[in-house]
């Protein structure tokens, strides 16, 4: 989060939302399924002809250029080892025929492409891209029985052609099963540290320390314009919340006068592997940005608490870097998580952005999940991005050892120019809590079987088993059972329920298992 540059950062973002990932089958019913047009054609989707209930791709070529096109990047490859065909509905506005290419790219094995003649207005549905009678692409000749897996999905409609024209297209199916990229390999569940700020007045020293000291050169990175401090007039904690406050202030320290001020927390808990869960409300103002996130433990950073304490070691950085959460480094309203390891150093790859409207006026949970083989961003438990890489050493996966928390706002540098008339806002943190998972006995294992989710929920709980679930309860903090099912079928409606901590019963067999059920 902090040495980073604005240039790398904002590219990044961009492009990841240009061209966002997605898998088989595609059926454009979420913002996932989205093509990046190039050569001058067009992507939009729309209600169905036929179906104004069924979401549609319209493709657009204007005629400007030979060869216009539509990309997709795939979260998970097209595998021709296991999978010959794909299909797709074409829909043309005329009677003309039309000549449909897809091209399979950035595979194992060199590009690969298969064309089909459509003709006829309407829907045509399957239409059948046999990559058993493939060609290269490098001369759109040789035939080639397809092989190997291809990361990026290619298509053309009469290409090599100036001919204008609108076409929809829906339903490209390979046969495989969707997956859940960013499903989490590890569950944590045993609650090991937390702040739920419930004391008024200053933080709990216990738990945090005030980073203050400037770095050498008299500014923080990035080219920040905030002093942090350790004054309860940007730290305190009111109302069961945590508040860090940037203010619009002259200030001098350290021999230095700037004209913002703010907070930089570090957690005196470091750990290895672990959910970090934080409810929070963000800053408004352009030229903020505030930031949840993790460094080693062994970071070489003056002023640090660990450092403090001995233990930095490691420069940035080889010390590892989790960005949970940053907000006010692209569009309004775009959050961030990102990783910086020694082999993206100065250069933001591992990086994916979303937005959410409201991340000023309404509270959320940032979640970070991290085990040994998979690190999973979540916002409201909802994973949006997962860095693994196939290769983990100290130059990608510095990610083995300790790390604690930061909680911060900066004010300008790479966040922007700052409102002129911004004079202060805060970040509210609900609480920071850290679930890990401690040795299990038998009756534990065997509970493991049972995973309730979404966990905090809202509407709705559902139970993943292995296991034959014969009954359940829910009973409140009080011990009133609230909820109870002879059998269990898909999902447990948990609208009507208060806000608050609940207790599950989940009987298999002469088993009972019991989960704590957290209901927003």
């Amino acid at each position: 989060m902090k040495h980073i540059y604005i240039f790398t950062i904002v590219i990044s973002i961009l492009a990841l939302q240009l061209s966002f990932a997605q898998q088989m089958p595609i059926d454009f019913s979420d913002s996932g399924d989205t093509f990046t047009a190039f050569g001058g054609s067009g992507f939009s989707t729309r209600p169905n002809p036929v179906d104004g209930a069924d979401t549609v791709a319209q493709f657009y070529n204007d005629g400007s250029t030979a060869w216009q096109g539509f990309l997709l990047n795939l979260i998970t490859p097209v595998d021709l080892n296991s999978q010959k065909i794909i299909t797709l509905d074409f829909y043309a506005f005329d009677p003309n025929n039309h000549v449909i290419m897809v091209k399979l790219e950035n595979g194992t094995n060199p590009d690969v492409q298969v064309t089909v003649n459509d003709s006829g207005s309407g829907w045509e549905n399957g239409i059948n891209f046999n990559f058993v009678n493939a060609v290269l692409s490098s001369d759109g000749v040789t035939p080639v029985n397809a092989t190997g897996s291809y990361n990026r999905l290619v298509i053309y409609i009469d290409g090599g052609t100036n001919t204008p024209g609108t076409y929809l297209i829906d339903d490209i199916n390979n046969g495989s099963t969707p997956t859940d990229p960013n499903a989490l390999d590890v569950v944590y569940s045993d609650l090991v540290w937390a702040d739920e700020f419930d004391t008024n007045g200053a933080i709990s020293s216990a738990n945090w320390f005030h980073q203050t000291q400037l770095p050498a050169g008299g500014s923080w990175f990035n080219n920040e314009q905030q002093h942090y401090t350790n004054r309860i007039e940007n730290s305190y904690v009111a109302n069961g919340f945590l508040n860090i406050v940037a203010i619009k202030e002259s200030f001098s320290d350290q021999g230095q006068t700037k004209q913002y001020t703010s907070a930089r927390l570090n957690s005196k808990f470091a750990f290895t592997y672990g959910r970090v869960d934080v409810r929070a409300k963000l800053p408004s103002g352009d030229g903020t940005w505030p930031a949840i996130w993790t460094l080693g433990k062994n970071v070489n950073e003056d002023g640090g608490y660990w450092d403090n304490q001995g233990f930095g070691t490691k420069g940035w950085p080889a010390c590892g870097e989790i960005d949970i959460m940053e907000h006010g480094l692209g569009a309004v309203n775009h959050t961030s998580s990102a990783l910086h390891t020694p082999s993206s150093s100065g250069n933001t790859v591992n990086v994916a952005s979303q937005v959410i409207s409201d991340v000023a006026t309404n509270f959320h949970v940032f979640s970070l999940n991290w085990s040994p083989n998979q690190i999973t961003f979540l916002v409201d438990n909802v994973g949006y991005y997962t860095y693994n890489p196939s290769a983990k050493n100290p130059n990608t996966w510095p990610f083995d050892l300790d790390q604690y928390i930061l909680l911060n706002i900066a004010m300008g540098g790479i966040a922007g120019t700052i409102d002129p008339s911004f004079t202060q806002s805060p970040m509210v943190i609900d609480y920071v809590r850290i679930y890990q998972n401690n040795a299990l006995s038998t009756d534990e294992v065997y509970a493991k079987n049972f995973r309730v989710y979404p966990n905090p929920a809202s509407d709705y709980i559902k139970i993943a088993s292995t296991e034959v679930i014969d009954r359940l309860e829910i009973y409140s903090i009080l011990g009133n059972l609230v909820i109870s099912k002879s059998n269990y079928l898909d999902r447990i409606d948990i609208s009507n329920l208060n806000p608050g901590i609940y207790l599950l019963n989940i009987y298999s067999g002469s088993k009972k298992i019991a989960k704590k059920v957290v209901i927003n």
